[in-house]
C-alpha cells in the first residue's frame, strides 16, 4: 500500500494526484462481479467502463502510446481504486465524517487553479494516475475524505501517524468483507490494497519445485 500518511496531504494539486493503494470469490459464486464488497457487487461492467474511459482519454493524447504502456494492467489498477474508494467512504462513516459540494468544487478549483487550468489538471492525472476527466470528482472526494480523517484522528506525518491510519483503515476493510473476483488478483486487508493471487495449483507447483 502506498504510505496512507501520503494521502492526507494539504489540498494542493499534488493531493489531486496521489495515486490511490491498491478472500477470493469464484465468477461462479458472483457471475458478472469483479468484487463484492459488504455484500454489493462491483460488476465487471462497470470496472470496463472505468477502463474504457481512460483508455479513450489516453488514445486523445498527443502522449497516447506512451501513456498507454504506463497503464498496462488497468483493469487491476481501476478495480484497485474503486475497492479503496469503498474502504475510504467505510472509514469517514464510521467516524462522522463527510465531504460536502461546496468542499468538493473548492478543492477541485483550487488544484486546477495551481496547474493552470481544468484542461491541465485532467492532462495531469491522466498522465500521473490514470483518470479519465469524468473521473476527476471521485478523486478530489476521496482525497477530502482522506484529509480529513487524518485530521480527526490525530494521524501526522510520522510513523506513529501512518501506524494510526493503516491500523484504522486495515480494520474498516475486514469489516467490509471484501471478495475479489481471482482473475484480478485478491485483496489484502492488511496492505489495503489488490495484491497478487495465486491459484491453489500453482502454489503446489511451487511447493514441489522446492522439494
Amino acid at each position: 500500500m502506498h504510505r496512507l500518511h501520503r494521502r492526507a496531504l494539504s489540498v494542493s494539486a499534488a493531493l489531486l494526484v496521489a495515486g490511490p493503494l491498491l478472500t477470493a470469490c469464484g465468477s461462479e459464486a458472483h457471475p458478472g462481479a469483479a468484487a463484492v464488497i459488504d455484500g454489493q457487487r462491483i460488476e465487471v461492467a462497470a470496472l470496463q467502463a472505468q477502463v474504457r474511459d481512460v483508455r479513450s482519454a489516453q488514445e486523445a493524447s498527443p502522449q497516447a502510446a506512451e501513456l498507454i504502456k504506463a497503464t498496462g494492467d488497468l483493469n487491476r489498477e481501476k478495480l484497485n481504486g474503486m475497492i479503496f474508494d469503498r474502504v475510504v467512504e467505510k472509514v469517514a462513516t464510521d467516524h462522522g465524517i463527510t465531504a460536502s459540494r461546496k468542499e468538493l468544487q473548492e478543492t477541485r478549483r483550487s488544484a486546477a487553479r495551481q496547474t493552470g487550468g481544468e484542461e491541465q489538471l485532467a492532462a495531469m492525472l491522466l498522465q500521473q494516475q490514470g483518470v479519465a476527466p469524468d473521473e476527476i470528482d471521485d478523486v478530489v472526494r476521496r482525497n477530502v475524505l482522506m484529509n480529513k480523517i487524518a485530521e480527526k484522528l490525530g494521524a501526522t506525518n510520522t510513523p506513529e501517524g501512518q501506524q494510526k491510519l493503516t491500523e484504522v483503515f486495515a480494520a474498516a476493510s475486514k469489516a467490509l468483507d471484501i471478495e475479489v473476483n481471482p482473475r484480478y488478483g485478491a485483496w489484502d486487508n492488511d496492505k489495503i490494497q489488490l495484491g497478487e493471487y495465486r491459484a491453489p495449483w500453482i502454489r503446489e507447483l511451487g511447493d514441489q519445485r522446492q522439494m
